[in-house]
């Protein structure tokens, strides 16, 4: 059974009149947990998508690039996205329900946060609003400043500096931004991010992740002479 056919057999046991919020609550345990970060990441994206004032078509899109959704599950996958939108409940309160899912220090909230910033710069742009949006559920997560300067130097072309992508700074000796590449790397291994509860369908995350990490220490590593 695909991860998109569980999450319809989620939605379509709510309760009447229950929010889409409320599916949160009864998705902690795993594996159901790999349903809860899909769910997360579309019904965040969906509320984040309006923080522009715009859904664009690119923002839809990178729906299907971060979950690689197949053509016949596509149905499954806009019903999530549709019920953030029309559902009352406000992004904060989805925030809370997802850290209290997660628990707090939880690695899984930055990979969802990840998430977030693929979609925030689908359309090529990063808004002032998408930037607050981002910002207040990282503060809601407890997602230490340094971890979201990661990510936003990693995604947002304006903001990109090698040190900052590794959670280092100019001053750091090589050794210690040797160590910090390395453990990266380990946590961005594909197996780990699915023992933490990422779904199979989200994997693609890693991939690029690999890539801006590994990029960011080749460039200081060759600018220190290492």
């Amino acid at each position: 059974m695909s991860i998109w056919t569980r999450i319809a057999d989620a939605l379509s046991a709510l309760r009447q009149g229950e929010s889409l919020a409320d599916v949160f609550d009864r998705l902690r345990a795993p594996p159901e947990r790999t349903v809860a970060f899909t769910i997360a990441v579309i019904a965040l994206g969906a509320k984040m998508a309006k923080a522009d004032g715009r859904v664009t078509r690119d923002e839809v899109a990178a729906f299907r690039e971060v979950f690689q959704i197949a053509p016949g599950e596509e149905a499954n996958a806009a019903r999530v996205f549709d019920l953030a939108r029309q559902d009352v409940a406000g992004y904060e309160d989805y925030a809370r329900r997802i850290r209290g899912m997660f628990g707090e220090g939880s690695p899984t909230l930055c990979d969802l946060m990840e998430g977030l910033f693929h979609i925030a710069m689908a359309d090529g742009a990063y808004h002032p609003k998408e930037d607050r949006f981002l910002a207040r559920v990282a503060e809601i997560f407890d997602l230490p400043e340094r971890q979201f300067r990661a990510l936003r130097g990693r995604f947002v072309p304006e903001a990109r500096d090698p040190h900052t992508v590794l959670g280092v700074t100019p001053d750091t000796p090589l050794d210690e931004i040797r160590r910090a590449w390395r453990q990266q790397v380990r946590e961005t291994h594909p197996d780990v991010m699915l023992a933490r509860g990422v779904p199979e369908e989200a994997i693609r995350l890693a991939e690029r992740r690999l890539v801006d990490i590994n990029r960011a220490w080749e460039e200081i590593s060759a600018a220190r002479g290492g």
